[in-house]
């Protein structure tokens, strides 16, 4: 079965590679050259990923059974669309459905039309008039996000980004004027999660819970990234996430899949949910409409080897065999090799020596992003994050200690966050959700609709059994 592969950053060159392992030929069509998915496809195109014409040329030139969509913007173009119009077999959502991502707008609108309690206090303002009155009268910490794409970059949090609420006004009032929209919703106070699920026609089926490490500095200080990293436990929860919590995700993913049909739209991809675990359950952050990266790539890392291939094939074409559906119970890390500065001012072009065979004896994968060949076994960085490395063992300190050691068979001028999956951080987070649970603890206020949604769902059974 010979697969496409439309994009070309490292959570494609993971997909890539985990349909490599499960035997399947792979093709791919992205913008950039990459190393890792140059060794594995079988033919590429240098193509603009959102160009759905070209994308769709290519693949019915090498006769592809499926498609598989890794970046948002070629889902807000409607590629998927595209392919499926040319009768192509497709892993991603329609442009409709990738709307759930591509406006934060038409997403909290969604929910609240269909009754999914689970957003905190939200304001958009339509014009730069209205800030001031919609921040009064959310009268908490908040942050501000435009309605579109930003690659993980865009947002701006109380605390982190800026201080003063009148800071995050005139964030909000420049958006307006450059024509775009703009929310205004409570800052939440927890631990971040991502919840992924396989969706289509037969059902949800979820992966491992995730937690990434969005700021570029150690401590989680400094811009926001795309994301320098993240983690994910051996028995697919959290540190701090119970079972409880994590099927209360799941069934927020499970109705909002059931809100997108019922309005007339169906979704075969990946469903991405970001949650904050709060005092009263977790409350959805934002939906990204396939793989996060590097959250995805902690997921794949534990797919089961020998079946992917045949799975992405059901969840393309609208039914899925649930024994298909095998993840590994190990712990991963994962580490973005990035250049000096990425999140504010990245120095690109430096060089990369990177000794694949010696990192892979130490029990770590290598997948590349942002980088260019340069020689073999060097690479030039660009100015977004250059390579993964993911550590896999039983316990998430050992595989983050697999990816330290596994730096030692790097040569050049990088940066990469040391903090991600240390016995410190994790004992930190667990504190954390403690303190804010414990009996009289004051949690921030919520609309009582949205707290009372943040409770586990009486319907909500075992991740084994919202897997039928």
């Amino acid at each position: 079965m010979k697969f496409l592969v439309v994009g070309g950053g490292a959570r494609e060159h993971a997909i890539a590679a985990t349909l490599e392992r499960a035997g399947a030929d792979v093709v791919v069509a992205s913008a950039n050259a990459n190393p890792g998915l140059d060794r594995i496809a079988r033919a590429f195109v240098r193509v603009d990923p959102t160009d759905g014409p070209r994308v769709v040329e290519f693949a019915r030139k090498e006769h592809v059974a499926v498609a598989v969509i890794g970046p948002e913007a070629p889902l807000a173009a409607g590629v998927a669309d595209a392919l499926r119009a040319a009768e192509i077999p497709t892993v991603g959502p329609s442009r409709d459905g990738a709307r759930i991502e591509s406006s934060k707008l038409f997403c909290r609108e969604l929910l609240a039309r269909h009754g999914i309690a689970a957003s905190p206090r939200v304001a958009t303002p339509a014009s730069v008039e209205e800030v001031d009155r919609a921040v009064a009268e959310l009268g908490v910490p908040f942050v501000v996000k435009p309605d579109g794409l930003t690659a993980g970059k865009g947002v701006w949090v109380q605390g982190s980004d800026f201080t003063d609420p009148k800071e995050g006004a005139v964030y909000a009032k420049s958006l307006l004027l450059q024509g775009g929209r703009v929310l205004l919703e409570e800052k939440l106070d927890g631990e971040e999660f991502s919840q992924m699920a396989f969706v289509t026609d037969s059902g949800i089926y979820p992966m491992p819970a995730v937690q990434d490490f969005k700021r570029a500095l150690e401590g989680n200080r400094g811009g926001n990234t795309g994301g320098m990293g993240s983690y994910s436990q051996r028995d697919h929860l959290l540190p701090f996430l119970n079972s409880g919590d994590r099927d209360a995700a799941i069934e927020i993913l499970r109705r909002t899949v059931a809100a997108l049909r019922a309005d007339g739209i169906s979704y075969r991809g990946v469903l991405y949910g970001g949650f904050m675990l709060t005092a009263r359950g977790p409350l959805l952050v934002e939906y990204n409409a396939r793989f996060g990266d590097p959250e995805g790539i902690n997921a794949l890392t534990l797919y089961e080897e020998g079946n992917f291939a045949e799975f992405l094939h059901g969840v393309a074409t609208g039914r899925v065999d649930p024994n298909l559906v095998r993840f590994r119970l190990r712990s991963t890390v994962v580490k973005y090799i990035v250049p000096p500065g990425y999140g504010d001012h990245p120095k690109a072009g430096g060089l990369l020596e990177v000794d694949t065979g010696a990192i892979e004896a130490e029990g770590v994968h290598v997948y590349y992003g942002s980088v260019e060949a340069a020689g073999p076994g060097t690479v030039r960085l660009g100015s977004s994050r250059g390579v993964a490395l993911v550590g896999e063992a039983s316990a998430i300190y050992e595989a983050g200690t697999r990816v330290e050691a596994a730096l030692a068979h790097l040569r050049g001028d990088y940066y990469v966050r040391h903090d991600i999956g240390t016995k410190e951080d994790l004992a930190r987070r667990v504190e954390h959700l403690r303190q804010l649970r414990a009996p009289g603890a004051k949690p921030s206020p919520l609309p009582l609709s949205v707290a009372a949604a943040a409770a586990p769902p009486s319907s909500a059974g075992t991740a084994e059994q919202l897997l039928g």
